[in-house]
Order: C-alpha cells, then sequence, then structure tokens
C-alpha cells in the first residue's frame, strides 16, 4: 500500500480523523520551509500538502497568492521544492502531497517530474488546473511510479461527474467547501454533510474537506462528515506574520497540534 493508504487505514484504526497541512514552500525560505514541514510532522500533521510556487495561482486566495510571490521573487523552483521533498523525506514518514498548478510540470518535463517526484518520496500531486479528463499525459508517468494523483470535487459538481471524477481517483478525495477561492468564505456544515455523502455513494476513497477551514472550532465542526480536514490559508498566513521572529516554527507547530486535537 502506499503512505497515503496506509496513514488513512492507521487514522480508522484509531477511530482519528486526518489533519492535512498545506504550506506555501519558500514562504518565507525554502530551509523554514523544510523547518516547518519537519515540526508539523512532529506536532500531529498526519498529511503533508506542499505548495509549489507559481505566478497565477488561480484556485487560491490572496493570503497564497502572496506567499507563492514571496517564494518566487526568492528564486524557489520546482526543482528545488523537490530537492527539500527529499531532505524531508530521509528524516519523516508522513505522507508528502505536491501541490501546484500544470504549467510549471509541463515546463520541467513530464517523465522527468515523475521520476524526479519518485526518487524524493513524493507519495501524491494534486494539480489544480488539470482535470481529470486531461491528466492522462502526466498520469501515464506518475501512475506508473505509485504517485497518487488527488482530485477535486466542488460543491457544484453534478452527481454523474462525481462518478466519473472518482473512477479515476487515487489517494484521497480533495472535497471544496465553499465555491471560489481559499481562505475567503466560511464553509457550511450542511452542505459538507451531504455533499460528502453524495461522494460516498459512488466512492470508498477517503474524503477530505479544505478551503475555508481555519480554526480548530471549526475543523472539530466539520471533521465528523469527513475522513479529514485541509487547513491552509490559516497556516500561511500565521508563517506570514511571525515570519521576523525566532519562535516562528513552534507557534506554527503548537497552532497544528491545536488543531488536531480539536478534530
Amino acid at each position: 500500500m502506499s503512505r497515503i493508504k496506509d496513514k488513512f487505514a492507521d487514522l480508522q484504526g484509531k477511530g482519528e480523523k486526518a489533519l492535512v497541512a498545506y504550506i506555501t514552500a519558500g514562504d518565507p525560505s525554502l530551509e523554514k520551509t523544510e523547518e516547518l514541514c519537519i515540526a508539523l510532522a512532529a506536532a500531529g500533521v498526519d498529511i503533508l500538502e506542499i505548495g509549489t510556487p507559481f505566478s497565477d495561482p488561480t484556485a487560491d486566495g490572496p493570503v497564497i497568492q502572496a506567499a507563492a510571490l514571496r517564494a518566487l521573487k526568492r528564486g524557489t523552483t520546482l526543482e528545488a521544492v523537490l530537492g527539500m521533498a527529499e531532505r524531508i523525506r530521509k528524516i519523516a514518514a508522513i505522507p508528502l502531497v505536491l501541490f501546484g498548478y500544470y504549467n510549471p510540470i509541463f515546463s520541467y518535463g513530464l517523465k522527468r517530474f515523475a521520476d524526479r517526484s519518485q526518487e524524493a518520496g513524493i507519495d501524491g500531486v494534486l494539480v489544480v488546473d488539470l482535470p481529470p479528463e486531461e491528466s492522462r499525459e502526466l498520469r501515464r508517468y506518475t501512475d506508473q511510479r505509485g504517485i497518487d494523483f488527488i482530485t477535486l470535487i466542488a460543491p457544484t459538481t453534478e452527481d454523474g461527474r462525481i462518478r466519473d471524477i472518482t473512477a479515476r481517483a487515487a489517494g484521497f478525495l480533495y472535497y471544496i467547501s465553499i465555491t471560489g477561492i481559499t481562505g475567503t468564505k466560511t464553509p457550511e456544515i450542511a452542505d459538507i454533510e451531504r455533499d460528502v455523502a453524495r461522494i460516498r455513494k459512488v466512492s470508498s476513497l477517503p474524503v477530505v474537506v479544505g478551503f475555508g477551514i481555519s480554526t480548530p472550532a471549526q475543523a472539530a465542526a466539520i471533521a465528523p462528515h469527513a475522513d479529514g480536514v485541509v487547513v491552509g490559508s490559516a497556516f500561511v498566513r500565521m508563517i506570514e506574520e511571525n515570519s521576523g521572529r525566532d519562535d516562528m516554527v513552534e507557534k506554527v507547530a503548537k497552532f497544528a497540534g491545536e488543531i488536531k486535537r480539536a478534530i
């Protein structure tokens, strides 16, 4: 089994829900991102989503957009992010998901990307702007290397479309709890409960809920209706606000621990 599948099986056996944490690689620096990833794993985060900065992050809200621009200005590249992931993998067994957009991957080279990701210990990729029907070109390489292709499902996704998406999905399903961009709205519990139930009718893959979850209380309210929650903008905002402090890594890890305990 993959590290992602093993993680969800382990959590299910213990009656726990997954905390998936997103942070933008290279903000405030790759060195700090590496420290943060290791600290978050130690604090109880179950899966790390490592955001590869891109100049036009259309799915992301202003907090993550700003972080991506700061990272790009510091020279953060896809190759550098994969190198960082490889160093993390030597220390921590936590599942690593590379989150990003198709243009940097296409420019890097699809086979080269798959080979390097496998070498670096990447467990899954989530390519925001690559719909399932256009993913074959990339998946012909990543699937062969055991890298899960994580798929997004939106509140507006119709039942037939959900069936099509889940038929080709791997790892886990990422349910977007709001319409719009990350970190800008608060999800509605009733909507999440309804849509996760729709997804579970056609797929046995774990379902995690993301977009708009920023506090332990929100995470605690949503977790009973899914297999896990994704927190991103709240971590990225905290990193930005504390980037000049010596205890930034400790503060972010403490916040992660609070969310994990809440769910």
